[in-house]
């Protein structure tokens, strides 16, 4: 039987981490928390469970989820955020992996709750996580904020039964808050990259993206809340676009000066 290594990344998440904690540790033969230096009760409620707890400044998802990786003891790693759960499923299909590790990585869905109702549809769910793994057949790339494992060549995988659990938002302002944020990250590195905005970038890319999410992906089963995530994600994707833009044009008031 293998040894898992759960690996929980935190920031203020007081609210969420004794419930995520309470989750693994039935699953974990360890479990190592990353703290960004939270200013909220999060290490309190940590310490009060065998935790391996240590701090680190936030530099990216990317890098902090490398480093914090690098950190457990086992080479078999679960790895989740302070605002995340897994569920009874989850639980017993890792239980289950544990005893016959056949794979080098494994997917499982994560489904999110969303003031207060759990998200089935939209471009949310399934949202597929490969959040379990063998750490020397990988490491996590992708492009911040939206981090992934890249397992590496070769390396195989296969889906597990049961969700993890994500407690996302309590309310619109919150999501609102972090769409407004992420689409400033978005936006620096596309502009990083060396991308550009088009007119008909900010004109017909967020209409598709609400219509994917709404209709496509069945977003109107959701009903209320679906029609919100999908809004509230098309608006960001306007407004990736729209800073992008605005770069673009204070580089070119910088060269005319």
């Amino acid at each position: 039987m293998i040894k898992i290594s759960a690996v929980i990344l935190t920031l203020d998440e007081e609210d969420n981490i004794e419930r995520c904690l309470q989750s693994v540790r039935d699953v974990a033969d360890e479990i190592v928390v990353v703290d960004s230096f939270s200013k909220d009760d999060t290490e309190s409620i940590c310490r009060k469970y065998k935790v391996n707890f240590r701090q680190h400044a936030f530099t990216g998802f990317i890098e902090q989820k490398n480093w914090a990786t690098a950190q457990a003891a086992h080479d078999h790693i679960l790895s989740i955020e302070g605002d995340e759960a897994i569920s009874d499923p989850l639980k017993q299909s890792i239980l289950n992996v544990k005893h016959d590790w056949d794979r080098d990585a494994y997917y499982f869905n994560r489904c999110t709750r969303y003031c207060g109702k759990w998200i089935t549809h939209t471009d949310w769910y399934p949202d597929r996580k490969l959040r379990l793994f063998d750490r020397r057949k990988g490491q996590f790339g992708g492009t911040n904020p939206h981090d992934r494992f890249i397992p590496a060549p070769g390396a195989t995988k296969r889906q597990l039964k049961g969700d993890l659990h994500h407690y996302a938002f309590n309310s619109i302002s919150e999501h609102i808050l972090l769409a407004n944020r992420y689409s400033d990250i978005k936006a620096r590195l596309a502009y990083a990259a060396g991308k550009k905005c088009r007119w008909y970038h900010m004109v017909f890319h967020p209409p598709f993206k609400f219509i994917r999410s709404y209709v496509l992906k069945l977003g109107f089963m959701d009903g209320f809340h679906g029609m919100v995530i999908s809004a509230v994600n098309a608006f960001s994707n306007f407004l990736k676009y729209a800073k992008l833009r605005r770069l673009q044009n204070e580089k070119i008031i910088s060269e005319d000066d």
